[in-house]
């Protein structure tokens, strides 16, 4: 009962310094200016029956072909994996990965281990 009486306090606690730096933001000028931007940017959409894809599309032409923030086309800084070409002695099956996680190639290491299976490697185009 009493955690119960400690976690209440706590998050009264916390709900009390929160509610204060709202207010700091609240009373902030440069908010302010960001709040009223954004209400007559809204207006000004709306007036003309504009969604924000839109605007951006407007500003940036290259947005709509940009891919999305946080995904891993194109916009990486990271080199992109080599191209490995495994062929295997025992059937002669050929696979092309560019990653691990391949499930032919993990059936393979599976049969006859990680090493042997890299041992395979016939090209790697970078």
């Amino acid at each position: 009962m009493a955690s119960m009486l400690n976690d209440y306090i706590k998050k009264e606690q916390m709900l009390k310094q929160l509610q204060e730096e709202l207010q700091a933001l609240e009373s902030s000028s440069e908010l302010k200016k960001e709040l009223e931007f954004k209400e007559k940017l809204k207006a000004l959409m709306d007036e003309h029956g504009k969604k924000a894809r839109d605007v951006c599309e407007i500003l940036d032409p290259s947005y709509l072909n940009a891919p999305a923030k946080g995904s891993n086309s194109g916009t990486s800084n990271r080199k992109k994996r080599a191209l490995k070409v495994y062929k295997n002695p025992h059937t002669g099956q050929t696979v092309e990965t560019r990653g691990g996680n391949h499930k032919i190639i993990q059936e393979w290491k599976s049969e006859y281990g990680n090493d042997e299976v890299v041992s395979w490697i016939i090209d790697e185009i970078a």
